[in-house]
């Protein structure tokens, strides 16, 4: 007789177990290829993500500036991931680290930070990692506790985990040392420092840009040397800036940060060249592959510009933003409903700050009122906030200039 209240059908719990394992194994082929540069070992970590491993998921930031930006962002982005399937991220801060300076990708020694800085920059950067990972679930460690803990002892049991040659190898200290630059000694043991990271969180994979490859490799030498399963080693590309050259950096200022305001971000993603576009998609937003496929057949290049720049100011900001940065962007320079009827400002000098054009528009009464209304977001030069009083700005001519909420200008 079949069980009260129906029958135990096994065909069908067979097929939903069958969709299930489909499922997963399409989620840990998309995890372990989009917006994946390298994987070592993948294979490893394949199995190991199908047979329901619990991974320890690391990220090392160094707070070298206050802010983190859409290149950051990229990273992040797989932290989520793989959040959502149930593995441990461990974000390490690395407020020892910082404060000598990674080497990576430098053709000079970059200036070490002293804790003043590191622990200034180290103060909003989880409140904007959380618009991306699940701080709640994240483990968040500092490096400085085993650092300073272990002193010149632990440095001493790491020095035997690499050596000068292998450190010397890599490309960017070969490429200082032929053109006659020096590298210091806590530069060649900032990787080992990395590397020490890993061992101390038990990390199962390490994930970093495609700049931070030998520190990623670093981390897996030294878990061996101390005689622990070696971690996994997962590198993403670059993000390239709003200039579509150089990588995103705030030394560059080609960068779009996660705590800007809704128009700053939406304008900046305007100005990326056209040959970035689907780029930024892939890396920036949340849509599929099909999808950008079908929005690149239907729009023309600037609404699908504009089509990204709602894409990811939704992400960090929401869709009622979103569609304000969108609608504030397009009624300024797509209706042109200010073009011929806007007031020119004639600036004599090209090259000036930003909060004596401000002062110098007349909105203001006074320096300080015009330096408050800076500091607030309150000014714009081509749909771009800019929040410092002191920027120094290289006016053209024609740029449209927003001053408080309701007076706009062209310059001369």
């Amino acid at each position: 007789m079949p069980p009260k209240g129906g029958f135990f059908d096994r065909g069908s719990c067979d097929k939903i177990q069958i969709s299930m394992a489909i499922n997963k194994t399409e989620e840990v082929e998309k995890l372990l290829s989009r917006n994946v540069e390298e994987v070592i070992e993948k294979e490893n970590l394949k199995k190991r993500l199908l047979g329901g491993d619990k991974l320890r998921v690391k990220f090392g930031i160094d707070p070298t500036a206050p802010d983190l930006h859409l290149g950051h962002a990229v990273v992040l982005r797989k932290l989520r991931d793989f959040q959502k399937l149930g593995h441990k991220v461990v974000l390490v801060i690395g407020d020892f680290t910082g404060t000598i300076g990674d080497p990576s990708g430098k053709n000079e020694t970059r200036k070490p930070l002293t804790e003043k800085e590191v622990k200034g920059n180290m103060k909003s950067y989880l409140a904007q990692a959380a618009k991306i990972i699940d701080i709640k679930k994240t483990e968040v460690v500092y490096n400085s506790r085993w650092f300073k803990e272990g002193g010149v002892k632990a440095i001493l049991e790491l020095a035997g985990a690499s050596s000068i040659q292998q450190v010397l190898k890599r490309a960017d200290f070969k490429k200082r040392l032929d053109e006659g630059h020096d590298i210091t000694l806590l530069e060649v043991l900032y990787s080992v420092f990395q590397g020490y990271d890993s061992l101390k969180i038990k990390a199962s994979i390490e994930l970093g840009g495609t700049d931070q490859k030998f520190n990623l490799l670093m981390g897996r030498r030294v878990q061996r040397h101390f005689g622990m399963k070696e971690q996994d080693v997962m590198t993403l590309p670059l993000l390239e800036g709003t200039d579509g050259e150089k990588k995103m950096s705030k030394s560059y200022g080609n960068y779009i940060g996660l705590s800007e305001f809704s128009d700053q971000m939406f304008g900046k993603v305007m100005k990326i060249p056209d040959k970035m576009m689907e780029r930024y998609f892939e890396f920036c937003t949340d849509l599929n592959s099909d999808e950008i496929k079908n929005l690149k057949k239907e729009l023309l290049p600037r609404d699908l510009k504009a089509k990204l720049g709602y894409e990811i100011v939704k992400i960090y900001h929401g869709e009622k933003a979103a569609r304000a940065a969108r609608e504030n962007f397009d009624k300024i320079f797509s209706k042109k409903e200010f073009s011929g009827d806007l007031p020119i400002l004639k600036v004599k000098n090209k090259k000036m700050s930003v909060v004596d054009l401000v002062y110098q528009s007349g909105v203001v009464k006074s320096k300080s009122e015009a330096w408050r209304l800076v500091e607030q977001g309150g000014f714009s030069v081509d749909g771009e906030t800019k929040k410092d009083p002191k920027e120094l700005l290289n006016l053209k001519g024609g740029e449209i200039l927003r001053i408080g909420k309701k007076s706009f200008f062209k310059t001369n």
